[in-house]
């Protein structure tokens, strides 16, 4: 399981910017769900591994309103991380409210690392020393918004932890990891009952890490999956009346660890920003997934098609996904998932040869060639598979760095269909040729150009 990092501190101390720092982007992810305020953000470590990074709101000395929501859902987040960075002002110096949450850390016994943020300009060890009194070891000294001090902080923050630094491992031609992810109330329960337990079935429960996330091997028509649930511990015995609780924390942790994802919709509901969000960390991991539009029985047929629209306008990211219109309660269309999680992991994980690979760009340059540039005409030769979960293919020739987002799109389409890559996003790079007789066309003008200085000394001393 990817370990967890928790970023805490009080308000305007940039802990949004260390978070967009560490995960690689330029806005921080919003996790807006039931039970979660707006201030906490989700998203995974680039930086030094790969991790789960979780920005909460700010602490205060006494909360009131939504500060009350904010202070409770922040030692969740604490409670459920490995490491916790407690940001501070290296400006202002220690401050009581920063006396309050340093208090706050030290009673859960999770370890701490202080982050001394703002401290460009500034002597690192005057910056960081002020705020060793709070008793929670060498502060880092760091400016998250210049780039200053980050790798001793990232070096401090994942020691000892295991962090992934490769891919997913091959996928286990006897066990498919299967992930069910989704909102709150729209059937994941009732879907994970129906997988798991007919009587056809084999089930067990197997124990989990500390966060209660849960493997369920199982096993259908001879062929073996492990079911990963991510809402919170299921016995077969409690599974109908379990409640329903959503960890963000869970979900992005069952999705790295998953061949495949299946998300659950609600088709009742139009596709929410929840929704997007959530799916679209799916993507990001470049996890197969399948949709899954539950509740399907009860929609009247004069309906079905605009809920289908919407789909395909709200999450447009998601066109590789396979779409199944199901009934977890009564088990329609259920039986067809576990067959298109099979094809979505073969798919993920295909061996596509070099001179086929080839063969189809050559197909799709003759049906539609890349535009000019100044006048040029973008050179694609040759392609070859760069990894896997998901397929990466690379694409080798000349001015690749001119080649529009729409005609990579459309190499994406065409081998799709042509390899027939269908569940699993597919990935196309493309590469400059580099010139085998470049260095040796250079030596060479170097040679010449000290022939013509040693000619010209010469003809001056004559």
């Amino acid at each position: 399981m990817l370990p967890v990092i928790a970023i805490v501190g009080r308000p305007n101390v940039g802990k949004s910017t260390l978070f967009n720092v560490l995960t690689g982007t330029r806005d921080a992810l919003v996790a807006d769900l039931p039970g979660l305020t707006r201030d906490r953000q989700y998203g995974y470590g680039r930086r030094g591994g790969h991790y789960i990074v979780v920005d909460t709101g700010g602490l205060v000395v006494a909360p009131s309103g939504v500060e009350t929501l904010m202070a409770a859902q922040t030692e969740r987040a604490v409670m459920e991380a490995d490491r916790v960075v407690f940001v501070v002002d290296a400006r202002s110096g220690p401050t009581p409210e920063d006396h309050f949450v340093a208090a706050r850390l030290r009673r859960t016994g999770k370890p701490v690392i202080v982050a001394a943020n703002k401290s460009e300009g500034q002597d690192a060890d005057v910056a960081a020393g002020e705020f060793q009194r709070f008793g929670l070891g060498q502060p880092v000294a760091i400016s998250s918004a210049h780039g200053e001090g980050l790798t001793a902080l990232v070096e401090q923050m994942l020691a000892g932890l295991v962090v992934s630094t490769a891919e997913q491992p091959d996928l286990d031609p006897d066990a498919i990891r299967i992930a069910v992810v989704g909102r709150p109330n729209v059937g994941k329960s009732t879907l994970i009952n129906r997988l798991i337990g007919e009587d056809r079935l084999v089930a067990f429960d197997e124990p989990g890490t500390t966060r209660d996330s849960v493997h369920v091997p199982f096993e259908r028509d001879g062929h073996r999956y492990v079911l990963i649930d991510t809402a919170g511990v299921r016995r077969r015995a409690r599974v109908e009346g379990a409640v329903e609780k959503f960890s963000v924390i869970k979900a992005l942790q069952a999705i790295d660890d998953a061949h495949v994802v299946i998300g659950v919709l609600d088709a009742h509901e139009t596709v929410a920003e929840q929704d997007a969000t959530l799916l679209g960390h799916v993507a990001e991991r470049g996890r197969a997934l399948i949709l899954a539009i539950n509740k399907w029985d009860h929609i009247p047929p004069d309906q079905r098609d605009h809920i289908k629209n919407q789909l395909a306008l709200k999450v447009p990211f998601l066109d590789f996904a396979p779409q199944h219109f199901i009934s977890a309660l009564h088990g329609t269309g259920v039986g067809d998932l576990l067959g298109a999680a099979r094809r979505a992991a073969r798919a993920a994980l295909k061996e596509l040869p070099t001179p086929e690979l080839t063969r189809v760009l050559e197909k799709a340059l003759e049906a539609h060639q890349p535009p000019l540039v100044r006048g040029r005409r973008i050179k694609l030769r040759y392609a070859h598979q760069g990894g896997k979960n998901p397929p990466l293919i690379i694409v080798h020739g000349n001015q690749v760095s001119h080649v529009p987002e729409a005609y990579r799109r459309y190499l994406i389409n065409t081998y799709r269909e042509a390899f027939k890559l269908h569940g699993t996003p597919v990935k196309v790079e493309f590469r400059a040729e580099t010139n085998p007789f470049a260095g040796r066309r250079n030596e060479l003008n170097a040679r010449q150009k000290q022939q013509r200085r040693r000619l010209v000394k010469h003809r001056k001393g004559r």
